[in-house]
């Protein structure tokens, strides 16, 4: 007998239009490559960087449905965000300066 998967499909709609999500930032930067951080109860973060170094992030419900996404979206998937990976990453002075905030306790309020 063969066996069956049952499929959720509120996940497969929510994967779907993650998969949207990422393809069209993957058409807007030249290509993109990904991966998924585990994000505890809160589900997982996709961290998309763009060929041309522009960079963004999602948040999946569950990792499943990040995974289920990212392979719909057929992208590269990286298992940790270090190296060549992170090397194509180009940030602006926005980033820095939030960086730089956030390091010497956030932004200051007048």
């Amino acid at each position: 007998m063969a066996e069956t998967q049952q499929v959720d499909p509120k996940a497969e709609r929510k994967a779907a239009r993650l998969a949207q999500q990422i393809s069209s930032f993957s058409k807007a930067h030249g290509g993109a490559e990904g991966q998924i951080a585990y994000l505890g109860e809160r589900g997982a973060r996709i961290v998309l960087v763009g060929e041309d170094g522009n960079w963004g992030d999602l948040v999946a419900p569950s990792f499943d449905i990040a995974e289920k996404a990212v392979e719909k979206a057929g992208i590269t998937r990286h298992e940790s965000f270090d190296g060549e990976f992170a090397a194509k990453v180009r940030t602006g002075r926005y980033e820095w300066s939030r960086m730089a905030g956030i390091q010497v306790g956030g932004p200051k309020h007048d």
